[in-house]
């Protein structure tokens, strides 16, 4: 027997290589003309924690442990004093983590069944704290009367949040 030359292989690879193309070209085509089998659900939800028989009980947990860090982080004082410039620099950077985090925090735990005035509520103060958390790493200080403003909002839906959980 002898063994295929050089031009007898390469043409059997150029076939193979015809034939993986059309049927890659086929499935192609074929995945482009196809109807989906369903459309996929539409959800602005961003909800990544566990379901739970009381939503209602679960988001207001949530923002408690979320008020209390905000509370503590944005209040607290510089270890070394005033003068402490690294101690106020990491208070800062803490209360700005508490801040952006808290509110993506209560935004992943919300969940889809929760009732709608909570839920409202809750999106608006956590996107409020993402925005004083982002401005405020941006140097813009609690005096800017935006961002005064965004503080006064925020402490009015942390106000109805906490009327809603009772």
């Amino acid at each position: 027997m002898s063994e295929p030359s050089g031009s007898s292989k390469s043409f059997i690879v150029s076939v193979a290589a015809l034939v993986v193309a059309l049927v890659a070209g086929g499935l192609a085509v074929w995945a482009l003309v196809k109807e989906p089998a369903e459309e996929p659900p539409q959800s602005n939800s961003v909800f990544t924690g566990t379901a739970t028989d009381d939503p209602k009980a679960s988001v207001c947990e949530a923002f408690a442990v979320v008020r209390n860090g905000v509370q503590i982080n944005t209040n607290m004082a510089p270890p070394g004093g005033p003068e402490d410039v690294t101690g106020s620099l990491a208070v800062a950077a803490n209360a700005r983590i508490a801040l952006y985090d808290g509110g993506q925090y209560l935004m992943a735990r919300l969940q889809p069944d929760t009732p709608q005035e909570l839920a409202d509520a809750v999106r608006t103060f956590a996107n409020h704290l993402m925005d004083i958390g982002s401005r405020s790493t941006s140097g813009i200080p609690n005096t800017d009367p935006e961002q005064a403003a965004r503080l006064q909002e925020a402490d009015t839906a942390n106000t109805r949040i906490t009327e809603l959980c009772q």
